[in-house]
């Protein structure tokens, strides 16, 4: 089960709630994360937060299902939905993240771990083999090296070398993805809504640089644009509305 809870106003938390299997995703799990992420929009949400209960993030896919079509349906479903939402997400990793858990944690936008999560695609030991969006999204988000190293190699990576290589971007807990959250939902929500569909246009995505550029428009024409440089000018935080 997926558990929703919001620590925060405008911060909503998404807990893979499944500690007996390590948090392993079957159909269900990834059917409701699919539809918690499909409800968010703002001004209501503005950062998500995704973890795994103790002691794991996500152990990977529950093969008593794996080899079904719906399953595969279900998880390419939640993670085009984490790769899509509106507002940013951050992943907050403790413990194993690997092969469904490291698709999970890709798809996210920012990724905070603590030191003793590990990494992987342990698809080479299985005899499966991955989609193409997983590995275009690994390539671009993890660097060819590592995509590499997991796929062909099978190679589990810790924390520290994926911090190193920039692919995780702080070492912390869950609470500091929190107080890392608290920080993001007080920045000016159209900007970071426009940023996304920039990188998205980068990464060459289909009608994302129509969409970015009316984005970039709508953010630059906004009241919080201009919040922002009154408060600028009067050396107080801006508050934000997302209009």
């Amino acid at each position: 089960m997926v558990r929703v809870e919001r620590p925060h106003g405008e911060i909503l938390l998404l807990t893979i709630d499944r500690p007996e299997r390590r948090n392993a995703v079957d159909t269900e799990t990834l059917q409701q994360l699919a539809a918690a992420l499909g409800d968010v929009s703002l001004p209501e949400t503005r950062v998500v937060v995704l973890t795994g209960a103790p002691p794991a993030f996500c152990a990977g896919a529950d093969l008593a299902g794996a080899e079904s079509e719906v399953f595969h349906a279900a998880l390419g479903a939640a993670l085009q939905a984490l790769a899509s939402c509106e507002v940013p997400v951050i992943a907050a990793i403790d413990g194993p993240a690997l092969g469904a858990g490291t698709q999970l944690v890709m798809c996210c936008d920012l990724r905070i771990a603590t030191e003793r999560s590990i990494f992987g695609i342990p698809a080479a030991k299985l005899g499966l083999a991955v989609d193409q969006w997983t590995i275009d999204r690994m390539t671009r988000e993890f660097g060819w090296g590592i995509a590499r190293a997991m796929l062909v190699g099978a190679e589990v990576f810790t924390a520290e070398r994926l911090l190193n290589a920039g692919s995780i971007h702080r070492f912390g807990g869950l609470d500091d993805a929190i107080d890392w959250a608290t920080v993001l939902a007080g920045q000016a929500p159209l900007t970071v809504v426009a940023h996304k569909a920039a990188l998205d246009e980068s990464a060459r995505l289909p009608n994302a640089s129509q969409h970015s550029e009316g984005l970039r428009r709508q953010a630059w024409a906004s009241r919080d644009a201009e919040e922002g440089r009154i408060a600028f000018l009067e050396k107080r935080p801006p508050k934000f509305e997302a209009r």
